[in-house]
């Protein structure tokens, strides 16, 4: 009887530490993702990053909607499967790709994004995935728009081959 009531006091004690080991902005991010969904990854103004940790099982996907003579990024969608640290770090990318210009997200730095969400050293990977996938998404959309152009260029020429 006096083992189970210390049994329970112990894990009582240890659901209410548990909170505790994540920063409360993570906890934010997680009960309240920011930006989740996605966009249809064949439109030529969306830009497609899907990276992965197999150490961890955490993958996320981030896509960037692109205004195509602005070149701003004009919103943002993810989706992540994995750990609190990587649906946080997935929606603080979103959050802080929009309204920006390709080149400037191109700077957003894995150590910014951990230090935004207190993360613990061993949480560390989940900010890097956000990083790639800002990159992978922008990298996207480059080809996808150097593809484009191409195709445009190109049409003028099949137009007169067929007359």
């Amino acid at each position: 009887m006096l083992r189970q009531l210390v049994s329970k006091r112990l894990i009582t004690q240890r659901t209410q530490i548990l909170p505790r080991f994540y920063h409360e902005k993570v906890i934010d991010h997680f009960n309240n993702p920011r930006n989740v969904g996605s966009f249809d990854k064949n439109d030529p103004t969306v830009g497609t990053g899907l990276v992965g940790a197999p150490a961890c099982g955490d993958v996320m996907k981030l896509q960037i909607k692109v205004d195509d003579t602005t070149g701003e990024i004009i919103d943002a969608r993810f989706k992540t499967f994995g750990c609190g640290s990587a649906i946080a770090s997935s929606s603080v990318a979103t959050e802080w790709v929009k309204g920006k210009q390709m080149e400037e997200v191109m700077t957003i730095k894995n150590t910014e994004i951990a230090k935004h969400l207190s993360l613990p050293p061993v949480k560390l990977h989940c900010s890097m995935l956000a990083e790639d996938a800002i990159k992978a998404a922008v990298k996207d959309y480059e080809i996808k728009r150097a593809k484009s152009n191409v195709d445009s260029e190109a049409e003028p020429a099949v137009q007169a081959a067929k007359a």
